[in-house]
C-alpha cells in the first residue's frame, strides 16, 4: 500500500512564516511588551458587546444575506454619505465582508485575470501580493519615496502600461502612518481618467488621521470613485480586530462582479455581528473620536521616544509609529527588532518586511493602539537605549 503523501506545487512558493508570527512567538519568549503587531490590547466599549449579545438572544444567528443584512448596509451608506459626500445604494453598492483582508482577495480575484498587472506601492500590507500571484496576476512594485513614503507619480505614471489591471493604495497607511492629501489624491484621479484602470482603496485605517487633517476617501473625488473598490474595517474602527469583518463599496457594476466571487469564497459573515454592529453605529461619536482617542496614544508614545537615541518619522495617521535606528544600532532592521525584543523586551516590525525585495532603510516600526500602562513601560524599557 502506498501511503506517500503526494506532492505539489505550491501556489505561493515563496511565502514562508511572516516576520509578525516570528516576533509575536519571539515577544512570547522573551515575556517583551509586542509593539509588532497590529492590534489593541484593551476592550471595545461594552455596549457593543451588549449590542451583539442582544442580538443572539433575539435568535439572530441563522444564515444573513449574502451581501450583508440591510440594516448595517444602509448605516455603512449613511456613513459614507455623511463623511465623504458619495451616496452609495445600500442594496447594490454595499457588501459586509469577512474583514479588509477577505474583501482586497475577493476584488482581486473579480477582476485580475492572468497576465494582469497589478501595481503596489511599497512599503506595503503583506497580503497584496499574494493575492495577486493567486489571481495568476503580475505584480508591479512601484516604491514610495524612501524617508517620507509620498507618493511618486512620476513612477506611478512610468510603471503603467496596456496590461495594468489596477492599482492598490493604502491611505492611512501602513506601515508608514502617512495620510495622502487631497492634492495627491487629485493627481491620482488626473492620472487615472484616461484609462481603464480600476482602484482598490484600503482605507481600514480611515478613523485616524491627526492634527486636524481628514481622511482623503476614494469616495471624495467622482472621478475615483467611479472606478474604485473601497474597503474598510470594523475591527479597526471599534476595536474588535478578532471578529473579522469589514464592509466594501464601490460602484454596482463592479459590485456585481465582486459578489459573483464573495459568494463562493465567503458566502456571508455572522449574522449576530452584522446586526449588533449596525445599532452601535446608530451613535457615531465613537468613530468621530476616534482621532482624538489615537492621537493622546501617539502623542504620549512620541513625548517618550524623545528620551531615546530613534529619530521619529511623522506619524500622521494609523496607530504606528516609525522611527530610524541609525543613531541607535548598525544592525540591519530585522536583526535589530530581534535584539530590541530579547535584551531590551519590546517588539517592533522591521519596514523591510513590507518590501519584495528586503530593502533596509534602517527604520521599524512600533504599534501604539495599547494601554497606557504597556505603552509606558516599553517607553521605560527604551529609554534604556
Amino acid at each position: 500500500m502506498n501511503t506517500r503523501t503526494p506532492a505539489l506545487k505550491s501556489r505561493l512558493p515563496n511565502v514562508g512564516t511572516t516576520i509578525f508570527t516570528v516576533m509575536s512567538a519571539l515577544a512570547v519568549e522573551k515575556g517583551a511588551v509586542n509593539l509588532g503587531q497590529g492590534f489593541p490590547d484593551f476592550d471595545c466599549d461594552p455596549r457593543l458587546v451588549d449590542a451583539v449579545t442582544d442580538a443572539m438572544k433575539k435568535g439572530l444567528n441563522q444564515y444573513p444575506p449574502m451581501t450583508g443584512v440591510p440594516v448595517l448596509r444602509e448605516a455603512v451608506a449613511a456613513k459614507i454619505s455623511a463623511l465623504y459626500g458619495h451616496a452609495y445604494d445600500a442594496t447594490s453598492e454595499i457588501t459586509i465582508t469577512a474583514g479588509a483582508t477577505q474583501a482586497i482577495l475577493t476584488a482581486i480575484l473579480a477582476i485580475v485575470h492572468p497576465g494582469d498587472e497589478v501595481i503596489v506601492l511599497e512599503p506595503c500590507y503583506d497580503s497584496y501580493v499574494p493575492n495577486i500571484e493567486l489571481a495568476g496576476g503580475v505584480v508591479v512594485r512601484v516604491p514610495l519615496t524612501p524617508g517620507t513614503f509620498r507618493p511618486d507619480f512620476d513612477k506611478i505614471a512610468a510603471a503603467i502600461t496596456p496590461k495594468t489591471r489596477a492599482i492598490i493604495t493604502n491611505t492611512p497607511h501602513n506601515p508608514s502612518g502617512t495620510v495622502w492629501t487631497r492634492a495627491e489624491m487629485l493627481k491620482l484621479q488626473d492620472l487615472l481618467a484616461p484609462t481603464e484602470i480600476l482602484l482598490i482603496s484600503d482605507e481600514v485605517y480611515e478613523h485616524m488621521v491627526f492634527d486636524g487633517q481628514q481622511h482623503e476617501s476614494a469616495a471624495r473625488f467622482p472621478g475615483l470613485a467611479a472606478r474604485a473598490f473601497i474597503v474598510s474595517s470594523f475591527g479597526k474602527t471599534y476595536h474588535v480586530t478578532g471578529w473579522k469583518v469589514g464592509y466594501f463599496a464601490a460602484p454596482a457594476s463592479l459590485t456585481a462582479e465582486f459578489r459573483k466571487v464573495h459568494q463562493f469564497n465567503v458566502f456571508t459573515v455572522n449574522t449576530p455581528v452584522q446586526y449588533g454592529l449596525a445599532s452601535y453605529m446608530a451613535d457615531p461619536k465613537p468613530y468621530l473620536e476616534l482621532p482624538a482617542f489615537y492621537q493622546r496614544k501617539r502623542d504620549l508614545f512620541r513625548d517618550g521616544l524623545k528620551r531615546t537615541k530613534f529619530r521619529m518619522l511623522p506619524g500622521e495617521g494609523t496607530y504606528f509609529q516609525c522611527v530610524d535606528i541609525s543613531a541607535v544600532s548598525d544592525l540591519g532592521e530585522a536583526e535589530f527588532c530581534k535584539w530590541l525584543t530579547s535584551e531590551i523586551g519590546v517588539a517592533a516590525i522591521p519596514l523591510s518586511a513590507f518590501y519584495g525585495n528586503g530593502f533596509d532603510q534602517r527604520v521599524v516600526r512600533f504599534c501604539f493602539a495599547k494601554k497606557d500602562e504597556t505603552l509606558n513601560t516599553a517607553l521605560d524599557r527604551l529609554a534604556k537605549l
